[in-house]
């Protein structure tokens, strides 16, 4: 069928499952451009014409129903011998899937599943549709959520002829009402009974009844009880409970009435003035249950037989039935009586010639009739002697088998030492070996479950132990030298949540973000659901502040970076021209000032070789006068050239008027600039241009007149005519206090 259209419509994809009369294929409805599911029936039913008629009237039916939570119906047709039924696809699984990998399911969860399900079959019995296959195979839950209800309308379409199929009913036997296991008529409550089992299924995990063929569990649906849900999961609401024991009652008249009353009770199951409501009774035992009739035994009672009949044979003739003399009053006046035909003993009579002459003599007649009570008393007490040694006997023999009852311990949810002890105490003994599997959500060595839990059993009787290993765990994997984000995310593969893994950051030699330890340790095993992991990671090397290279001496940056544990190649020291003093650091690489670095890293510095070929160098003489003459002023000199704004050139107090010599470098695109401040007031701007220097223009003095000229016998002092007051061209022959070119800092003499 894969790969092939029907009605010229429907390309089969792939097949996704198929029960006892169809299979079921995912196909494209190529029309519309869908995804739908196609049932087709099996070929054995495609000849019986009945069936053929009563499955296309049954499916229309179900398309009517239309329903959020019934599997809708598109479309019925037929192609040669196949015919088939097109229907809603749900992306998803069935609740059987379910039900096998998590049950026992939480209750809130199997209480909104049973809620969907019962509303789809209350809108299908009022539209006269019985489900009849209600099992969690033909529910379907979509990864929204919602629950699906399929296979509507195919029960009814068997046919007499097919009804059974080798000796057994259609449908699912775990799932069966009592009156479906039957074989009679089957009505609404058939439904709420298989969804009472579904249900069931759901909180427990596990089936009401199971036995080694269908016929046996179905006779366990007519005749026998099933473990209440609470003795197979405590923690089951007993609001929940109760729906569950109604439903399931084998006796229809005492199950819901209709889907509607049990839609009712299931929406207000979980309210918490419900959770704890009493456990529901009923008044009457189920009609088809197994009852337990007193036996009789049979050596006793075949004595007790053989008493009476000899009590009876012992009367005197009379009217008993076993008297002899047939049907006599018990008189003898009546000789001709003798005669008749007794049912016991029988007697000759006298030949027809002799006189009876003894025949009317009483005597000792008398004495004999009073003898006759002695042998019926002694018959009878013998009797009763033996009849009484006998049951004393039996009695006796009995007492050797029978060996006290008790009641079997309810050891669930204890470890396996305390229940141990509990049915030793109790006088029970423990089968060996327990049961031992993982278990989620039980911790180990805690009994999950017990055979015979709540029964009443002879002293020595064996009990079955099922003990939980506690979760599935997991064995840890060495993570040392991967990266943090593959452990992360092969942690998580394993169920671990990731908020579950903490991160500890430390400086090493390793790649920032490679995993040096972990806890658990590698091959030790862990819990994914509750582990709480622990992963240590590098952070590579520690790290410090690049220190600031640019404008220090070589000299000075060298011995700066070794101090800091870094590594300078002298071979790699990158020297070019610049308008930086000579030998003045002018870049490094590869990190810049402040920038994280760590120790050992390799540093290259750049180094000025001097000014560029196209430089110039000028000097500007500056002339300089105090504001008053014979008063002391402060000169500030401040200069812009090819090395940069604003440069500070130094500081100088005067008393009388002196030549500061300011020395500047220009490069073919800038204009030096002197500013002069004297008494830290601005005074006057000198500049030069780079063409001007250039071209040879003179280079004259710029003066800074005082506001009173000197006296005409007292010159001005000058480069060339030094006085005992120091000379501003030679800084460094003066008495600390100003600051110079140099950066020194000289004060005049005063």
């Amino acid at each position: 069928m894969i790969g092939h259209e029907l009605g010229g419509r429907y390309e089969i994809i792939t097949r996704i499952g198929g029960g006892g009369m169809a299979l079921v294929y995912k196909a494209q409805d190529i029309l519309l451009n869908r995804n739908v599911a196609v049932k087709v029936l099996r070929q054995q039913f495609v000849h019986d014409e009945e069936f053929i008629r009563r499955f296309r009237r049954e499916a229309q039916s179900a398309a009517a129903l239309s329903h959020p939570n019934v599997v809708s119906i598109y479309d019925v047709g037929q192609e040669d011998d196949t015919h088939y039924i097109v229907m809603e696809y749900v992306e998803g699984n069935n609740l059987n899937e379910i039900i096998k990998e998590r049950a026992p399911l939480q209750t809130d969860e199997a209480v909104r599943i049973a809620l969907q399900i019962c509303d789809a079959l209350e809108h299908a019995h009022h539209n006269q549709i019985i489900h009849r296959d209600i099992k969690p195979h033909n529910i379907l839950i979509g990864k929204n959520g919602r629950v699906k209800v399929t296979d509507f309308g195919i029960a009814r379409a068997v046919t007499s002829s097919t009804i059974t199929q080798t000796g057994s009913v259609v449908g699912s036997v775990h799932y069966f009402s009592p009156e479906h296991a039957k074989g009679v008529v089957t009505g609404e409550k058939s439904d709420l009974y298989s969804l009472g089992i579904v249900l069931y299924q759901m909180v427990t995990g596990k089936l009401p009844f199971l036995g080694e063929s269908p016929i046996s569990v179905a006779l366990k649906h007519l005749q026998e009880n099933f473990a209440e849900p609470k003795t197979l999961n405590p923690y089951i609401p007993q609001s929940v409970e109760n729906i569950i024991l109604r439903a399931m009652r084998k006796n229809p008249v005492e199950r819901y009435d209709s889907a509607a009353e049990m839609l009712s009770d299931l929406e207000s199951c979980l309210q918490p003035e419900r959770l704890n409501e009493p456990k529901i009774t009923f008044s009457n035992p189920d009609f088809d249950e197994t009852r337990v009739m007193p036996a009789i035994r049979g050596s006793i009672a075949d004595k007790m037989t053989a008493t009476t009949s000899s009590v009876k044979s012992s009367e005197p003739n009379g009217s008993g039935s076993g008297s002899g003399l047939g049907s006599g009053t018990g008189s003898n006046s009546n000789p001709s009586s003798n005669s008749g035909s007794g049912s016991g003993n029988s007697f000759k009579e006298k030949e027809s010639g002799e006189q009876d002459t003894d025949r009317w003599n009483s005597d000792g007649l008398e004495e004999t009739r009073k003898r006759k009570w002695v042998k019926p008393v002694i018959t009878v007490a013998t009797t009763l002697i033996i009849i009484g040694l006998v049951y004393w006997g039996a009695m006796t023999v009995l007492s050797w088998f029978d060996i006290e009852e008790v009641d079997v311990p309810y050891v669930v949810n204890k470890t396996e030492t305390e229940a141990r002890t509990m049915l030793e105490q109790a006088g029970l003994k423990v089968e060996e070996p327990s049961v031992y599997t993982e278990k989620e959500g039980v911790p180990k060595d805690v009994v999950y479950e017990q055979s015979k839990p709540n029964q009443r059993v002879k002293v020595g009787s064996f009990i079955k132990l099922y003990v939980s290993k506690g979760p599935k765990m997991v064995a840890a994997s060495d993570y040392s030298g991967k990266s943090y984000e593959d452990t992360v995310a092969a942690l998580v593969a394993l169920g671990v949540p990731e908020e579950s893994i903490g991160k500890n950051e430390e400086y090493s030699d390793e790649t920032p973000g490679t995993v040096l330890s972990q806890s658990p340790e590698a091959g030790a095993e862990f819990d994914p659901k509750t582990v709480q992991f622990s992963l240590t990671v590098s952070q590579g090397k520690e790290t410090f502040p690049m220190p600031k290279l640019i404008d220090l001496s070589e000299k000075e940056a060298i011995a700066l970076l070794k101090s800091k544990g870094l590594v300078i190649n002298e071979a790699d020291i990158v020297r070019e021209p610049s308008y930086k003093e000579k030998g003045t650091v002018i870049a490094q690489y590869p990190f810049d000032p402040e920038a994280a670095v760590s120790e050992g890293a390799a540093i290259t510095l750049t180094i000025s070789s001097g000014l560029p070929e196209e430089a110039l160098e000028y000097t500007f003489n500056i002339v300089i006068s105090p504001a008053e003459a014979g008063k002391s002023s402060e000169i500030r000199i401040v200069y812009s050239d090819a090395r940069g704004e604003n440069i500070e050139w130094g500081k100088r107090k005067i008393k009388d008027t002196q030549t500061f010599p300011v020395k500047v470098v220009l490069d073919p695109n800038t204009e030096a600039m002197v500013t002069i401040y004297r008494d830290n007031q601005f005074t006057d701007t000198f500049s030069k241009t780079y063409d001007e220097v250039k071209s040879g223009a003179s280079g004259a003095p710029e003066t800074v007149p005082g506001t009173e000229t000197p006296p005409a016998d007292q010159p001005a002092q000058t480069e060339e005519n030094p006085t005992d007051e120091g000379n501003a061209t030679n800084p460094t022959d003066e008495t600390d206090g100003t600051e110079g070119t140099d950066g020194t800092t000289n004060e005049t003499a005063q």
